[in-house]
């Protein structure tokens, strides 16, 4: 592994979100999705739309994490569960802690908050390599693309128990 991935942040700690974060990771949201909108050339992605009401629509349904270093957001993941599968969403990490372990802490925790869970299930981008990487190197297969736009085919990653 590179000396990147063992440089766990000491001062960061993982806990529940509440609707009053809606807003500071709505903004981490849409500022960490940037360079995946320079992959692409899509500014138009989903969670650069995202509206702050969809979003608190998502805190009612799921299970909403926040990484904090200090007193500062630094990730964000959230999940939900359907018919016995997990379905894990918006891993993000603020750009310049990028590399750290954060979204690794991050994918660890939603991942217990279902333990009962025999299946998870995310999907990212076909062109987005680094992710690709976190989510193989943490267990999870490709199972299924979908074709969205001729630039922006989805890879669906599952992780059995």
């Amino acid at each position: 592994m590179s000396g990147r991935l063992n440089r766990i942040e000491p001062g960061v700690h993982i806990e529940r979100a509440v609707t009053e974060d809606a807003a500071a990771i709505l903004a981490l949201q849409k500022l960490a999705y940037m360079s995946e909108a320079r992959i692409y050339d899509d500014w138009n992605l989903p969670p650069l739309t995202q509206t702050h009401e969809s979003l608190l629509e998502e805190f009612a349904n799921s299970v909403v994490l926040k990484a904090l270093d200090g007193d500062h957001l630094a990730g964000s993941v959230r999940a939900r569960e359907d018919s016995g599968t997990c379905l894990i969403g918006r891993l993000v990490v603020t750009p310049n802690l990028q590399g750290r372990g954060i979204g690794t802490r991050l994918m660890h925790e939603i991942e217990a908050w279902f333990p009962r869970a025999p299946r998870f299930e995310l999907f990212t981008g076909g062109r987005s390599e680094g992710n690709l990487r976190l989510y193989q190197r943490l267990g999870y297969r490709p199972c299924r693309e979908q074709v969205l736009t001729p630039v922006v085919t989805l890879v669906y990653l599952e992780k059995l128990r």
